[in-house]
């Protein structure tokens, strides 16, 4: 159990140093790129790494306030992140790996490379996440909250990186997308933080994350042979649609739901009512996209 304490604002020194440093670093980086970039293009990646961070950093105080309130709230944060990310990966990274794969010399070749991709995504996110859990039972003198989003932000940016490397002149959209899910996280992980007295300014290191890795790897082409391009593709199509399940919100004894909920006696009662919240939050999250891809497509 945590501690009773609660965190509350006092001071300049209730800020993160190591989530300050990654603010700085995030910001060379995107001066960096800004100043080699030869077209608007090439600068997506900057954007969207800062929309991840603004969205997770706006979470912030969010979760602070909140603190073991609000499950509905979070119920519906994680589910229309979900659904929007699941949509998503339909609608643009699993078609764009496996047309990628056309252009290849043996296209049927290229598209079970890039199903295998896609299950090799699926599979490395599962596993990542699950080993990661074992930070949890191992002292490394860092919040092992922190460490576990660190680590799925810099996974992300690095996918997200290679992507618009490889083909800069797709939409923002898809990048968005990936990162919708940072402010239910944010709040998430910020609620629980300044829950247990520690300062929920550490989150600003996995808000940088996505940043500090898609900026470098925005400068990698891969684009020269189809059979890598659709893998990668459909790596990434994988990693996402594992993370996308990952924030779907379940609505169990003993998950984050029910600990953000403090249920005792009613316990039963009120996940099930959540639970048609979850499923609500989903489908719009998922309809949304899929109403915003008719509009534009």
């Amino acid at each position: 159990m945590g501690s009773t304490e609660t965190f509350s604002w006092r001071s300049v020194d209730d800020f993160s140093r190591v989530g300050l440093l990654a603010v700085a670093l995030l910001l060379a980086l995107s001066a960096a790129a800004a100043l080699s970039a030869p077209s608007t293009d090439a600068l997506k990646p900057v954007g969207i790494a800062w929309v991840a961070f603004f969205a997770m950093a706006v979470a912030i105080p969010l979760g602070v306030k909140a603190r073991d309130q609000h499950a509905k709230a979070l119920v519906w944060g994680y589910g229309l992140a979900s659904g929007a990310m699941i949509v998503s990966a339909a609608l643009f990274l699993l078609p764009q790996a496996f047309g990628l794969a056309q252009g290849a010399a043996s296209p049927a070749t290229a598209m079970k490379y890039a199903g295998a991709g896609v299950a090799a995504g699926l599979l490395t996110g599962f596993g990542s996440h699950t080993l990661g859990h074992r930070f949890a039972h191992v002292d490394i003198g860092f919040d092992h909250t922190a460490v576990e989003l660190s680590a799925h932000a810099l996974a992300a940016g690095v996918i997200i990186g290679i992507v618009y490397g490889t083909m800069p002149e797709l939409g923002v959209g898809l990048g968005l997308a990936i990162v919708s899910h940072k402010g239910p996280a944010g709040y998430a992980a910020a609620r629980r933080l300044a829950s247990n007295g520690q300062s929920p300014t550490v989150i600003l290191l996995p808000a940088t994350g996505v940043g500090l890795t898609a900026i470098p790897a925005s400068f990698l082409d891969l684009s020269g042979e189809p059979v890598v391009t659709a893998a990668v593709f459909g790596f990434a199509a994988g990693v996402f649609l594992h993370v996308a399940m990952d924030f779907l919100p379940r609505c169990e004894i003993g998950g984050e739901v029910y600990e953000v909920a403090q249920v005792s006696d009613d316990a039963h009662h009120l996940l099930d009512r959540l639970r048609v919240h979850a499923v609500g939050s989903t489908f719009l999250g998922g309809s949304l996209v899929f109403v915003a891809w008719l509009l534009v497509g």
